[in-house]
């Protein structure tokens, strides 16, 4: 379920060979140390502080070049990431809904299951509103805030899969909705693990 990609910046250094020899051996020499650099450092901050390090390097690793070794960036991303799969997962509940000859009982599950998503989406963009603006004397404040609205996310994405528990009959759907509702749900753990990391690591500064 974790899907994973990789940069493009090869074109590029190629490119430079071959118009300017001197400068391409300094770009080289440069350039790929420092985006590994900051491969490592998504790495070992998603193995050392999260719950699903796998999932959670699989999916930031492809912004390496912007989180570069960042805790703060780090952090955004990872609530960006989120965010964006918990869109995608309120517009599959959307069409759960809509599947024609479900069962009532599946149907309002659906249907509350779509309500706590929804929920999970706006305390995600707040968090992500917070966390820009977070710095200075108001820094505890505002982590703190983020903190509670990325935590509330994460219950209303298990409230969702407490919906569709055995009694839900449908086995296909109920697999469907598990399988993406836990997504988000990693996701979102992942992204509360960086954000506590960041707001320690800042409180920690002199």
């Amino acid at each position: 379920m974790e899907t994973s990609f990789l940069g493009l910046a090869l074109a590029a250094t190629l490119i430079l060979q071959f118009s300017t020899p001197i400068n391409s051996s300094f770009s080289a020499t440069t350039s790929l140390p420092s985006r590994n650099t900051y491969i490592e450092y998504i790495k070992t901050s998603c193995y050392n502080s999260t719950f699903y390090p796998k999932l959670c390097y699989h999916t930031l690793v492809i912004y390496a070049s912007t989180i570069k070794t960042s805790p703060k960036l780090l952090a955004k991303t990872a609530l960006n990431v989120s965010l964006i799969n918990t869109n995608s997962a309120s517009r599959l509940m959307i069409r759960v809904s809509k599947i024609p000859g479900l069962e009532p009982r599946v149907v309002a599950a659906t249907l509350d299951c779509l309500e706590e998503v929804g929920d999970s989406v706006y305390e995600l963009q707040r968090s992500m509103e917070e966390i820009g603006h977070a710095g200075g004397s108001d820094f505890s404040k505002a982590m703190s805030d983020v903190e509670t609205w990325v935590s509330a996310a994460l219950t209303d994405d298990d409230t969702c899969l407490d919906g569709f528990a055995e009694e839900v009959v449908n086995k296909k759907v109920t697999a469907i909705v598990k399988r993406h509702i836990q997504r988000i749900a990693r996701l979102t753990s992942n992204a509360l693990a960086l954000v506590n990391r960041y707001a320690s690591t800042q409180a920690n500064l002199p």
